[in-house]
């Protein structure tokens, strides 16, 4: 075993979120390629949609240090208003929206904003979980005005991209598997990648706990728990 596997702490985790590290493959590719049009876009805003887990937050920050946006917290939109957040930067990355739909408020806020993006030939960059087409708004005009807006898909992910995700998350952690490990994980894991996160979290914890490399059979032991 090596250094890290021995010390049982629970050691902190710093993601690489460079687009380097970020792994292309057919579920994500439409999506990479809408970020690398800005700033041509047909519309203000492009909407990053996907499932739990899938590199929304990771495609966002790459667009985040190719343009220079602000970050904002999802929760302003409901306690400030369109121009204050407006003044925050050139261009905004919102992560998350999911909540702020539904609340007038933050509907307002966000309609307003993507006024006036729109006038000052600004960018906005917004994440979600959500189908914005199917979603309900309490803020018609908005409702039409994202229904317009470009949507840049993340699917579901394919076993080479689920492969490369298991790998890249226990890099992550800086932990080495070997491919027998990847191999035996892929067939009995929920094709998603909250589950391949959660998983990897879980094995990571119990190799550090008990003092095991991750093996086979230490993947066994923690997927038959995870059942």
């Amino acid at each position: 075993m090596n250094k890290l596997q021995q010390i049982p702490f629970d050691l902190s985790v710093r993601p690489a979120h460079g687009r380097d590290d970020f792994l292309i493959a057919p579920s994500n590719i439409d999506a990479v390629g809408w970020l690398d049009r800005w700033p041509n876009w047909p519309a203000p805003m492009l909407i990053l949609s996907g499932p739990a887990a899938c590199g929304k937050t990771h495609l966002a920050a790459v667009w985040k240090e190719m343009s220079g946006a602000c970050e904002i917290d999802p929760a302003l939109l409901s306690e400030m208003e369109a121009e204050q957040i407006s003044a925050k930067g050139e261009h905004l990355l919102i992560d998350g929206i999911d909540l702020a739909i539904g609340l007038r408020e933050a509907e307002t806020c966000l309609f307003h904003l993507y006024n006036m993006f729109k006038e000052e030939q600004r960018s906005l960059l917004v994440t979600t979980r959500l189908n914005i087409s199917a979603v309900g708004f309490e803020v018609a005009d908005l409702a039409s005005r994202m229904r317009a807006a470009p949507v840049a898909m993340i699917h579901a992910p394919d076993d080479d991209l689920l492969s490369s995700v298991l790998v890249k998350l226990f890099s992550d952690r800086q932990l080495q598997v070997s491919v027998d490990v990847v191999k035996y994980i892929l067939p009995r894991i929920e094709r998603s990648f909250s589950a391949v996160r959660s998983l990897v979290t879980e094995i990571d914890r119990q190799a550090l706990a008990q003092k095991r490399p991750v093996s086979i059979p230490l993947v066994r032991d923690v997927m038959m728990r995870f059942d």
